[in-house]
């Protein structure tokens, strides 16, 4: 009885080691899957919170705009980045996913979805990068007085929440428009629009108008 009782023991012992082993195999496939699989759908610089982006906006100048002078070659963009990579092709290649650049730097394929308006592209011609604060609407809100490397700091800035991929189309439908005159037709995407726009006006001093101020405030008290 006793070499049949032991018989089982070992039989459980070995069952368990065989569980313990198989455990951990799919433990580490998992973590495989985990380093080895597609990227994750990259965006711009996280803006700041709704709560933080109402008191930049009460902070800023209220002002009405002046176009005059404006000439989209004083924002000298986009500059190279490091190596080959300019601005655009450092946004796309942040934007997409599976992004393969040639030795120009130069997007050969990957995909992108376009948070205005939630298309996916799989060609780069596809996507604008846009500005969330225009180059013009900088220029009317007192980019004007500013020396040229402020400009192109503006035109090409990574840190901030000022650059992103979206589809060319809807990016020209926007042109120079601020929030009281466009808006992304993805409406869940407003509230991360509102933050990064007045963040990016926050951080760089620029004055906003009456109408935009009052979208951007109904935008943010919805957030």
């Amino acid at each position: 009885m006793s070499r049949i009782r032991n018989a089982f023991t070992r039989r459980g012992l070995y069952a368990r080691r065989r569980l313990s082993v198989l455990a951990a195999a799919t433990g580490l496939i998992a973590l495989t899957g985990l380093f080895n699989g597609p990227a994750a759908q990259a965006a711009l610089p996280t803006p700041v919170s709704a709560a933080t982006a109402r008191t930049y906006l009460a902070s800023l100048t209220v002002a009405t705009e002046d176009r005059t002078g404006y000439d989209r070659d004083l924002f000298p963009h986009w500059i190279t980045q490091s190596g080959a990579c300019n601005t655009r092709e450092v946004v796309l290649k942040r934007d997409g996913t599976n992004v393969q650049q040639d030795s120009s730097c130069a997007a050969v394929s990957g995909t992108w979805r376009s948070v205005y308006d939630n298309a996916t592209w799989t060609a780069a011609s596809d996507l604008d990068i846009d500005h969330v604060v225009p180059l013009a609407e900088a220029w009317d809100s007192g980019a004007s007085r500013w020396t040229t490397s402020r400009r192109q700091a503006f035109a090409n800035d990574l840190t901030r929440p000022q650059l992103i991929a979206v589809t060319d189309n809807v990016n020209q439908e926007k042109g120079d428009k601020d929030p009281a005159e466009w808006l992304p037709p993805v409406t869940s995407y407003r509230c991360t629009y509102a933050r990064a726009w007045v963040q990016v006006k926050h951080y760089y001093g620029l004055s906003v108008d009456s109408a935009e101020k009052s979208a951007l405030s109904s935008l943010l008290n919805g957030c």
